[in-house]
């Protein structure tokens, strides 16, 4: 392990329980300081840098593709490198990794993640982003649990049912998604500044894991998520290649799948694949967070005006098809995976005609998925797995299509194309259904998530923050606009969109103060009210979940619980 020697303290702003302290050790407190103290101001920089990309979109500035010589961005420097040099591939693909064709996700709640390496699929992603509630329980619980799983100890009982969930002989193989850049870690500070939520998660896993990992012909291998621009990319890299040296193992250790799920980086996925070619595997369609993306980029362009949710499907809308177009060609040709979406449904139990129907619409995008030329899925559920692992069986010979495929539809995909959003039929667009549908999910999933709860089943569907996110985001951008729902004529007015609020939080709540139903209508009411459109909703709830004060970077008033 290579020694360091600059001074770096680390304050610990929370209650440390018998399961924390197997987990937040010195040595690993030391690892999370080290991180923090060499790549924070780089973080901080980028993120300050999305800001000014943010004022000019809403000045009315577009992407554009890297060396185009246009505007819209910022940090822009010459990648032609990347993008002309035909020769370059990422790193080989692992032995254990040949197949992915279907990748199942969720929390890393003790229960899920037995379920999860044991539903069948060939990967199980333990997330500490966009299905967790970042709780200082579920962060330190969801890491013991990780710990447990590596080294095959992980076990649960039901208290209620007595019943014992244990790891089967075969399981999946783990990924980890940790938070993203954005994101911070207000129960630690090193040098007095808030820990980063990114580097906690990653730091903390590695730590602990690599090692076990790799005695047992494995890798810690991660899902990368919200990256905005190549130098989010290279900045990860580096991040891994300090990880590496500081616990001599060889570079190339640490592997990673990038989440393409903003549309800036969509106009970047090459630059993206090369700055993190020797631990790269391949890009994720991250549909859900990519039209969050689009609207949030956008929501001042009054000629990107988007409709009902159910309206932007991977078929019919012509952004999302010139994205995985692009994505599988970009990927192939670099010789590296192209992932398909979630499938976000669940089984609907008690009614076999609607289950049946939501099955066939799943086995419908699966297939339009392989036949596109991916080289695997995301499911939700266990459930599915069988379904999705018999569309790509049947459809995908070998353990991939990289080869196979070079998704040639993808080649000349253009920048309009990744800009162009469905037109639906007058009357059709935007509805006072889609406008309570909407507002119900934003409510009912932050009233969730202030619980410590990051995803959950509504309407038949596991909800997690990106398909919050887009509810938030378009009901936001139709008020800003004073669009009228196309039924009944009325405008979407931020009283219109109170009542609807009030009388949900009512119902909900049975007009008690049980839950956290009075919090999150006001939270929400805020959100979709005000002139400015909040970069993300967990950012907003993240204070009303912690142990401790927090406001930004407000350093914690209180003494800490543990220093380093």
């Amino acid at each position: 392990m290579e020694a360091r020697s600059t001074p770096v303290h680390v304050e610990v702003h929370a209650p440390i329980c018998a399961a924390a302290a197997e987990i937040l050790t010195p040595d690993s407190l030391r690892f999370i300081g080290y991180l923090c103290h060499k790549f924070e101001d780089r973080r901080r920089s980028l993120l300050s840098a999305r800001v000014s990309r943010a004022l000019e979109f809403d000045s009315g500035a577009l992407p554009h593709f890297e060396g185009s010589g246009k505007m819209g961005g910022t940090m822009r420097e010459p990648h032609s490198h990347s993008t002309d040099d035909p020769h370059w591939r990422c790193a080989p693909i692992p032995d254990d990794l040949q197949d992915r064709r279907v990748e199942i996700t969720g929390p890393v709640d003790r229960k899920m993640v037995i379920n999860g390496l044991n539903s069948g699929a060939n990967v199980y992603m333990a997330d500490f982003e966009d299905s967790t509630s970042p709780t200082w329980s579920n962060l330190t619980e969801g890491q013991r649990n990780l710990r447990d799983a590596v080294n095959g100890k992980i076990t649960f009982t039901n208290a209620n049912t007595g019943r014992v969930y244990a790891l089967k002989e075969k399981t999946a193989v783990l990924f980890v998604r940790p938070r993203g850049w954005h994101l911070d870690e207000a129960h630690v500070t090193v040098n007095g500044r808030v820990a980063s939520g990114s580097l906690f998660d990653f730091g903390l896993y590695f730590f602990h894991n690599v090692h076990s990992l790799l005695a047992k012909g494995t890798k810690p291998y991660f899902y990368l998520p919200k990256l905005e621009h190549y130098l989010e990319a290279r900045l990860w890299n580096d991040v891994f290649r300090a990880a590496q040296s500081y616990f001599g193992v060889p570079q190339g250790t640490i592997r990673a799948t990038v989440l393409l799920e903003t549309i800036t980086a969509a106009f970047q996925m090459e630059e993206i694949l090369y700055e993190l070619r020797n631990h790269s595997l391949g890009l994720n369609c991250g549909r859900w967070d990519y039209l969050f993306s689009y609207i949030k980029k956008f929501k001042c362009h009054g000629d990107k005006i988007a409709p009902d949710r159910s309206h932007l499907t991977m078929t019919d809308t012509p952004l999302l098809r010139s994205y995985v177009d692009r994505l599988i060609y970009i990927c192939h040709k670099r010789g590296t995976f192209a992932m398909g979406g979630m499938a976000a449904q669940i089984p609907i139990k008690g009614d076999p005609a609607a289950n049946d129907a939501a099955m066939a619409r799943i086995k419908k995008d699966k297939l339009r998925e392989v036949l596109a030329g991916h080289d695997g899925t995301w499911v939700a559920h266990p459930a599915l797995v069988t379904l999705a692992k018999g569309v790509f069986d049947k459809h995908m010979q070998g353990p991939n299509q990289i080869d196979k495929n070079p998704g040639l539809a993808g080649k000349d995909v253009s920048e309009a194309d990744l800009l162009e959003l469905r037109k639906v039929s007058k009357g059709e667009a935007i509805t006072s259904v889609g406008l309570k549908n909407g507002v119900s999910i934003v409510l009912a999933y932050t009233e969730a998530w202030l619980r410590g709860v990051g995803c959950i089943p509504l309407n038949h569907h596991m909800e997690d923050a990106a398909t919050a996110e887009i509810s938030r985001a378009q009901i936001w951008q139709w008020r800003y606009h004073e669009i009228p729902t196309e039924d009944d004529g009325v405008v979407i007015t931020s009283k219109r969109i109170s009542k609807l609020i009030h009388d949900e939080v009512k119902t909900r709540s049975g007009g008690e103060d049980r839950g956290k139903w009075f919090l999150a209508g006001k939270l929400v009411e805020d959100m979709l009210t005000k002139d400015k459109l909040d970069d993300f909703l967990t950012t907003v709830c993240y204070p009303h979940i912690l142990t401790t004060k927090y406001e930004g970077d407000i350093i914690p008033e209180d003494e800490p619980v543990s220093k380093l």
